[in-house]
């Protein structure tokens, strides 16, 4: 299928590895120019390097700075063209008991996860409704559809920032300008930062990395976890121009693990 973004500029945030390398590389592979940035710079020169071998004919441009601050949102702006597709994206905060989390580190996971994304969009939308053409995709989580009790932070900083989203994809002169605003939610996808969780729960239950592993596959219908790919191929479907009529949607990626009909 022919996305017809061939020339487009994308900025892909936090995209030196997981699941916002897949996206850019999706992008790249549709010859989309791509701006990425992520805040350590010889994982992201890395990622730079292979995208441009991945597609000689993009331009990839590799902007260090973290985006959650002024500072790194406005470096990652200034190094592209003309931003066509956004695709917001960040660690999320760390899990744990409600009870022990204070002021400082609800702002720093709302900083992050909402409000990060909605500086950005603030600052490309109304470029985008100009030329008749942009995407935004953010990188959320299923827990958004499905809350983890032990992942507060994350809970109610991207709720915030669905909601959000719902309203402004909603606006008609950005949706009869052809711009589009979308979250996609994954579950389980085989990255560092879900290994990263196997080996914390591993030493804490005296358990073998493995078996924490097999027991959280275990829990998912499709018995794998996904893959950074096939994630980065949902984004760079959503950023085409085939996909003009969906907007504000929550896209549940997870092998089926979310049990509900709707």
């Amino acid at each position: 299928m022919n996305l017809e973004i061939e020339g487009k500029w994308a900025l892909v945030c936090a995209a030196s590895k997981g699941l916002g390398r897949g996206c850019a590389e999706a992008l790249v592979a549709d010859g989309v120019n791509v701006v990425i940035t992520a805040r350590g710079d010889a994982a992201l020169q890395a990622t730079a390097e292979a995208l441009r071998a991945f597609n000689p004919a993009a331009q990839v441009v590799a902007v260090a700075g973290d985006i959650t601050t002024p500072e790194g949102r406005a470096a990652a702006l200034a190094a592209c063209p003309q931003v066509d597709i956004l695709v917001n994206n960040a660690g999320g905060p760390p899990p744990g008991d409600f009870r022990d989390w204070d002021r400082a580190d609800w702002l720093r996971a709302v900083e992050a996860n909402m409000l990060t994304p909605i500086e950005l969009i603030k600052a490309v939308v109304d470029g985008m409704a100009e030329r008749g053409y942009g995407r935004v995709i953010n990188i959320t989580s299923s827990s958004v559809k499905a809350p983890i009790d032990t992942l507060g932070l994350s809970n109610g900083a991207r709720s915030g920032l669905t909601g959000f989203v719902a309203g402004v994809a909603r606006q008609p002169r950005l949706a009869s300008r052809n711009v589009t605003l979308n979250n996609i939610l994954p579950g389980f996808f085989d990255t560092d930062r879900l290994r990263s969780g196997f080996t914390k729960a591993a030493e804490t239950s005296g358990q073998s990395i493995d078996d924490v592993s097999a027991a959280r596959r275990n829990t998912v219908p499709a018995q794998r976890f996904g893959s950074p790919q096939e994630f980065g191929a949902l984004c760079a479907f959503l950023c085409s121009q085939r996909a003009g009529y969906i907007t504000g949607q929550n896209l549940l990626i997870d092998g089926g693990a979310f049990p509900g009909t709707y």
